[in-house]
């Protein structure tokens, strides 16, 4: 059974950086893409960074410039790296990912990490 574990989450002030990690494990070969997502209370999950099969990124309006994704395919992980934070970016982020494990290659997604952004 294939997981997916966001990690690095945390409380953070205006101006600071984290670094959410998303980590694959049982029996993964490698991830193939990815994306990290965003969820605040009462709305809509938003797509905040995409890694496509072919490496290429793609960010929202109000992130560009201040996150990056990439992947980390000895760890079979996806971090996003938040530098720069606003108030605005409180969420709860959510990776999902196309993994190539002993399954096949299916879609998973990650329970979720809590970043808030507040002085």
């Amino acid at each position: 059974q294939v997981e997916l574990a966001e990690s690095g989450g945390g409380l953070v002030q205006p101006g600071g950086s984290l670094k959410l990690s998303c980590t694959a494990s049982g029996n993964v070969i490698r991830i193939d893409a990815a994306d990290w997502y965003r969820q605040t209370p009462g709305a809509e999950r938003k797509l905040v960074a995409r890694l496509t099969t072919g490496g290429s990124t793609s960010y929202a309006d109000s992130v560009k410039g201040r996150f990056t994704i990439s992947k980390n395919e000895a760890e079979n992980a996806v971090t996003l790296q938040m530098n720069d934070l606003k108030p605005e970016d409180t969420a709860v982020y959510y990776c999902t990912a196309l993994v190539f494990s002993d399954y096949g290659t299916n879609d998973y997604w990650g329970q979720g990490t809590q970043v808030t952004v507040s002085s």
